[in-house]
């Protein structure tokens, strides 16, 4: 299979982290870079071991050696990138967040025009453990999951950083964070029902008026239910979640960037999995299942990616369109009874 040949727009942290995904991947590699400044673009280049280098976001679009475009843009300029590259014949990568719902429609119904692939870059989607539980192992091990709890915050109060200007992030951390609350009801949760209630509120930087932390509750008509907090300033990193069902609890504390080989962390001795819990066991009883993977989850993200570059219109395409449109249809139920609360 020919690689896939991917174009990077956006020259910053996360733009690494997948630079560096591709580089491990099988079916793709790096067509080139560009980013708003020139001086960035160069300066990832060389960082990455990168030959070339668009002058704009035009230029690479229009180049016959670009196959696929990762958009890791601020959100207020997502959209129209994204929009362009459509038309232009490029699968997408696109990282969140999105503006909003329809933002997310507009996005994916370009690329459904064009012929071309839609996913969204959410890494744990793609580890083996998200897919064990999410592919039966859930019911095998407690039953049919019934609440979710979830909990995802890192110390990063750099207010020179793009989270903290809400102009190009309108969002704050509800949308840098709490996506990622929302992924994981629609992987292990799996509803099928409409939201009968959300509720939630959220804090906000006095010195940018940026949200950084905040929480929130999420009912489901069927009874399911789900409650998260997140945030920048609560000085420790925590990625833990626990989905309870009929017959017992699966926990797991690094649901977003596996200590393993998360980008964040590198830990090679540490192995990844979930501990079960069920009736009245203590701490000694409860029992670890390793589920290893042998290539970091941003690799397999770039590797499924490229295999629905493939055949844009296959099952595994609509149905990774599918969970990222339930995933932003939650995020912004979230965000509009924040707001409705904040108004009141």
């Amino acid at each position: 299979m020919k690689p896939l040949r991917i174009g990077i727009i956006g020259a910053g942290m996360i733009a690494g982290v997948i630079a560096n995904a591709i580089k491990q991947s099988q079916g793709a590699i790096i067509a080139g870079v560009t980013s708003r400044s020139k001086t960035s673009a160069q300066t990832f280049a060389s960082e990455q071991g990168i030959t070339q280098v668009f002058a704009n976001t035009e230029e690479m679009l229009a180049s016959d050696t670009v196959d696929a475009v990762y958009i890791a843009t601020p959100t207020s300029v997502k959209e129209p990138i994204a929009i362009a590259a459509a038309q232009a014949k490029k699968h997408l990568l696109v990282d969140k967040p999105f503006a909003s719902f329809s933002s997310l429609e507009r996005i994916i119904g370009a690329a459904q025009q064009a012929c071309v692939a839609f996913m969204d870059a959410t890494h744990f989607t793609h580890h083996p453990r998200t897919q064990q539980l999410a592919n039966g192992g859930l019911m095998q091990e407690i039953g049919t999951p019934q609440a979710l709890r979830s909990s995802f915050f890192f110390p990063f109060m750099d207010r020179a950083n793009i989270r903290f200007d809400p102009e190009k992030e309108p969002t704050g951390a509800v949308g840098d964070m709490t996506w990622y609350s929302m992924r994981a009801i629609v992987e292990y949760l799996q509803p099928k029902v409409d939201v009968k209630a959300v509720s939630g509120s959220v804090v906000t930087d006095p010195e940018t008026g940026a949200i950084i932390r905040g929480g929130g509750h999420i009912a489901f008509v069927d009874g399911k239910s789900s409650t998260f907090d997140f945030g920048y300033n609560a000085g420790v990193c925590v990625m833990d979640l626990d989905i309870l069902g009929e017959s017992g609890m699966v926990s797991i504390d690094d649901f977003v960037l596996d200590w393993n080989s998360g980008f964040a962390f590198d830990d090679p001795s540490y192995q990844v999995g979930y501990t079960k819990r069920s009736g009245m066991q203590t701490p000694e009883q409860w029992q670890y299942q390793a589920t290893p993977s042998s290539r970091p989850q941003a690799v397999n993200l770039v590797e499924s990616f490229a295999q629905i570059a493939q055949i844009p219109s296959s099952a595994s395409a609509k149905a990774s369109i599918k969970r990222a449109l339930l995933t932003q249809s939650l995020l912004e139920q979230y965000w509009q009874a924040i707001n409705q609360q904040e108004s009141n």
